[in-house]
């Protein structure tokens, strides 16, 4: 068994906490990582893990051990990506993470098309509308959608998207239309809220005449997925705010209205976040080249 892959595994059960998420990232079975791990414990001579019934906690030595091997991974990672450059080939795997439902829509549907042209590069993509921690969890890639604030991480614009509050005629006739900022707030009106620790979309940022108001909005029903709230906001059920290329459809075929078309939600912005490290690696630039272009053409299409 390779030295340099049991170290990998152990990297990524260090980084994601157990066995058989690290076995699910790297494509190997829970029995062959804890071989591996037991593999470089035996060659090292200390125990690494500190093991429970739930989890892998790294003891002194693991911790130790996991800051000069990650050194060394991520040096034969530069040269592997410094040869692909001169050479032409990009090869390897790249972990991509993405909000769900436009991780699904654009993301998603455009990753056998990129392998096609590049059949050497391997994506592995986790959708969640969490944000997910990239330096944590040895991410790559992470598109966002909103406003991105983590100054300690490259950034790649790939567009603004307008934002729109919106709700369906059935809701509207049942709580009226709020025709002020005010009128939102009041208790008969329900808002549509993705909420998960973190989460600062109750929290609405609307534009008025007099600069930007935020609004600490509130309502009965909200949840970590997206697409739960657009379900919601279809049947009637209360005010979403989204970016107008996710409902545009809805709104021409009538299924929604906007609401407060004077006091539009400041735009969001669509962006790829990465290690400064990665900047130069050849294979994310050609992903996100791609997935930029792609992204662009749908989302305008979407506007129609």
């Amino acid at each position: 068994m390779s030295y340099f892959e049991n170290i990998k595994v152990f990297l990524r059960v260090v980084e994601l906490g157990n066995l058989s998420a690290a076995g699910r990232d790297l494509r190997i079975s829970p029995a062959v990582a804890s071989n591996r791990v037991k593999e470089l414990e035996k060659y090292l001579g200390v125990r690494l893990f500190n093991r429970t019934t739930r989890q892998l906690t790294p003891t002194e030595h693991g911790k130790i051990f996991y800051r000069g091997a990650g050194r060394i991974i991520q040096a034969v990672e530069d040269a592997e990506a410094s040869i692909a450059s001169v050479s032409g080939q990009p090869k390897g795997v790249i972990r991509v993470t993405a909000p769900l439902g436009f991780g699904r829509r654009f993301i998603a549907s455009g990753i056998p098309e990129f392998h096609e042209q590049y059949p050497d590069i391997e994506v592995r993509l986790r959708l969640s509308d969490h944000n997910v921690d990239i330096l944590k969890e040895s991410i790559d890639l992470a598109f966002r959608l909103g406003v991105i604030e983590d100054s300690s991480l490259r950034m790649r614009g790939i567009m603004d998207c307008e934002r729109v509050l919106c709700a369906s005629p059935d809701y509207i006739g049942k709580a009226g239309t709020p025709q002020t900022i005010e009128d939102l707030l009041k208790d008969d009106h329900n808002c549509l809220l993705l909420r998960f620790p973190g989460s600062s979309e109750f929290v609405w940022s609307l534009q008025t005449p007099e600069g930007v108001r935020k609004v600490e909005v509130s309502g009965v029903f909200d949840s970590d997925d997206g697409d739960v709230l657009m379900e919601w906001a279809l049947a009637g059920h209360g005010i979403v705010n989204k970016p107008r290329f996710e409902v545009q459809r809805f709104i021409n075929s009538g299924q929604l209205v906007t609401v407060l078309p004077d006091n539009p939600p400041v735009p969001a912005k669509l962006a790829v976040i990465f290690p400064h490290k990665d900047f130069q690696d050849p294979k994310l630039r050609l992903f996100i080249d791609f997935m930029a272009a792609r992204c662009q053409k749908m989302i305008r299409a979407a506007l129609q």
